[in-house]
């Protein structure tokens, strides 16, 4: 799978996103018009995160996204209450689309070293594909309720919990070499948002993200498979 495949299989993910938020929160919007609340709400979370990655979370008025958004206050506050709300909106969503995209390309009965590449694979095209998403919830965590900031842990858990049950899987079967695996799990992860925290860097030097994966699943197998191991499909 290269990021064109992803992409293609997951073009619709967009409006099935605001969709979920307008279904989500139907009780609480005033617009009752799902057409209009979706492009509406496309229009709300493009701009936070324009504004957010310019100044912050934080330090962005409701004025400030009105002007970005292209849209009254009065309408603004159709969709959500306060800033809070919007937030806890975007990061409940968030998880939402990660779980759904991994429950779609991980195939949990393919042979284990294929099942790795997916689910890494599938980490950085996801986070190129929404990385404003993603550079949103990394960033803003910290302004987050008590409750938020353990869904983005739980989040955080799941993706490498992933890993970690590949790993041990695999080396039960010979396929990878016994070590820390949760520590392994959290070094992929680490490049994975190495990718979206710093695409500047990467976009400078003219990589993108196909050769960026496969770095890091040259990094991956020449550290995690058992010198042994000869590939057959397990």
């Amino acid at each position: 799978m290269n990021y064109a495949d992803f992409k293609k299989r997951v073009e619709n993910y967009r409006e099935e996103i605001y969709r979920d938020v307008y279904l989500e929160n139907q009780e609480k919007i005033r617009i009752k018009k799902e057409s209009t609340a979706i492009k509406n709400f496309e229009k709300i979370f493009d701009a936070v995160f324009d504004i957010t990655y310019e100044k912050g979370f934080q330090a962005m008025t409701m004025r400030d996204l009105s002007s970005r958004a292209n849209m009254s206050l009065g309408a603004l506050y159709g969709y959500f209450a306060s800033k809070e709300e919007l937030l806890a909106i975007i990061q409940k969503q968030g998880s939402s689309m990660i779980r759904n995209i991994f429950a779609q390309f991980h195939d949990q009965t393919a042979p284990l070293l294929e099942q790795l590449r997916a689910v890494i694979k599938t980490h950085l095209f996801l986070s190129e594909s929404a990385r404003p998403w993603f550079y949103f919830t990394f960033m803003e965590a910290k302004n987050l309720t008590s409750t938020g900031r353990q869904a983005v842990i739980a989040m955080e858990e799941y993706t490498e919990n992933m890993l970690v049950t590949i790993l041990e899987s695999g080396e039960e079967k010979g396929i990878f070499r016994k070590q820390n695996h949760l520590l392994t799990a959290s070094i992929i992860k680490a490049m994975q948002q190495e990718w979206y925290l710093k695409r500047w860097k990467y976009r400078k030097r003219e990589i993108d993200v196909d050769a960026y994966a496969d770095c890091v699943l040259e990094f991956t197998e020449s550290y995690c498979l058992n010198p042994d191991y000869a590939e057959c499909g397990i």
